[in-house]
C-alpha cells in the first residue's frame, strides 16, 4: 500500500493575531495568548505519532507574519485524492482565504509546486478541505453566511459582540462540481459560528470512509435532514460534549490493512467505543493549545495529499 503523505505547518510563530474565530478570543473580545512552547511540544508529538504510523509528513516552513500556516486543512484540496498516481498528475485547488490568511496562498502554492503537485484556484470564498472532502462515493461541501468580521453593540456584558461567520459560501459549489463530476457533492449548511468549518461538525472514516461522525445540531435543520437521509446506520451522532471538543475534527487512515482514527484528547470512552465497533481503532493525541486558542484540532492541523 501507498504511503500516506500529509502537510503540516512549523509551529515556530504560532500565536493569535486576527482572532478569526470564536475560540481565539476571550467573552470580552481579547485575543487570546498561546503558550508556545505547550504548542510545540503538542505538535511535534502529533508528528511523531503520525509517523510511527507510517505516514510522511510534510512540514510548510514558519512565517511569523502568517500565523495560521499550522492549520493545512485551509490551504486548499487534492483531487483526484486517493488515487495511486504520481503527483504531477493530481492537481490542488489552492484555497481562497479569508482577508486575515490570504498571505498563506502563496506560500502554499510556492511550497506545493516544489513537491511536484499541480496548482489550481478557487475562485469563490473558499476554505480547502475543511469544507470539501469525500464521504463514502459522493463529497460533502459545507458552508455558511460570510460576514465582515467585527464587533457589534449589544446590550449587556460586554456591551458589544463579535462577529465571526463562516468561510466558504454556497458560490462555490459550481467549481466543486465541476472539478469532481461525475461524484455527487451534497452541500450541508452550517449554523453555529463555534463550528465554523464543516470538518469540525463531521468527520469521515473507516474503510472508504463510509462512515460519519456528526454533530447534527451544528447544521441547519434541513442539512442535518439530508444528512442523516443519505448516510442513515452509518452516521454516529456526537454528544455536544464531544463536538465541544472537536471529536469531528479527526483524520483517519487506513494502512497496511488496518484503519485508525486520530481524536482530539478527552474524547467520551462512549464514542471511541462506537468507533471501534465498526472497525477502526481510536488514538487519541492531546493538541489542546491548538483547539483552546486557535479554534483547531487534529485535522486542522493536517492537509491530506493523498
Amino acid at each position: 500500500m501507498a504511503t500516506r503523505v500529509v502537510l503540516m505547518g512549523d509551529p515556530t510563530y504560532f500565536s493569535i493575531r486576527a482572532g478569526a474565530n470564536p475560540h481565539t478570543r476571550t467573552a470580552w473580545g481579547r485575543r487570546k495568548s498561546v503558550d508556545r512552547h505547550q504548542a510545540i511540544h503538542q505538535w511535534h508529538a502529533f508528528a511523531r505519532l503520525l509517523c510511527r504510523f507510517g505516514v510522511r509528513v510534510l512540514v510548510v516552513p514558519p512565517d511569523p507574519t502568517l500565523t495560521g500556516l499550522v492549520y493545512p486543512a485551509n490551504a486548499g484540496f487534492l483531487s483526484p485524492l486517493d488515487a495511486v498516481l504520481p503527483s504531477s498528475e493530481k492537481i490542488f485547488y489552492l484555497a481562497n482565504l479569508l482577508p486575515s490568511r490570504a498571505g498563506e496562498q502563496a506560500v502554499y502554492q510556492a511550497f506545493l509546486e516544489k513537491c511536484g503537485f499541480h496548482p489550481d484556484v478557487i475562485n469563490a470564498r473558499f476554505e480547502g478541505e475543511a469544507d470539501f472532502f469525500p464521504v463514502g462515493n459522493r463529497y460533502v461541501f459545507t458552508y455558511g453566511r460570510v460576514e465582515t468580521q467585527r464587533f457589534r453593540l449589544q446590550w449587556g456584558l460586554p456591551p458589544y459582540q463579535r462577529v465571526y461567520g463562516f468561510r466558504s459560501e454556497i458560490g462555490a459549489l459550481t467549481e466543486l462540481q465541476q472539478i469532481v463530476t461525475p461524484s455527487e457533492v451534497v452541500p450541508l449548511e452550517l449554523c453555529d459560528e463555534a463550528y465554523y468549518h464543516g470538518d469540525t461538525v463531521l468527520c469521515a472514516f473507516g474503510p472508504e470512509r463510509r462512515f460519519l461522525l456528526a454533530y447534527l445540531e451544528a447544521l441547519m435543520p434541513q442539512s442535518a435532514h439530508r444528512l442523516r437521509e443519505l448516510w442513515k446506520d452509518n452516521v454516529i451522532p456526537l454528544s455536544a460534549a464531544d463536538a465541544a471538543l472537536y471529536a469531528a475534527n479527526s483524520f483517519t487512515l487506513a494502512q497496511n490493512g488496518k484503519s485508525v482514527l486520530f481524536m482530539p484528547g478527552g474524547v467520551s470512552a462512549r464514542l471511541r467505543d462506537q468507533v471501534r465497533e465498526r472497525g477502526v481503532e481510536p488514538i487519541t493525541i492531546d493538541v489542546s493549545e491548538f483547539l483552546r486558542k486557535g479554534g483547531g484540532a487534529v485535522k486542522c492541523m493536517i492537509g491530506d495529499l493523498g
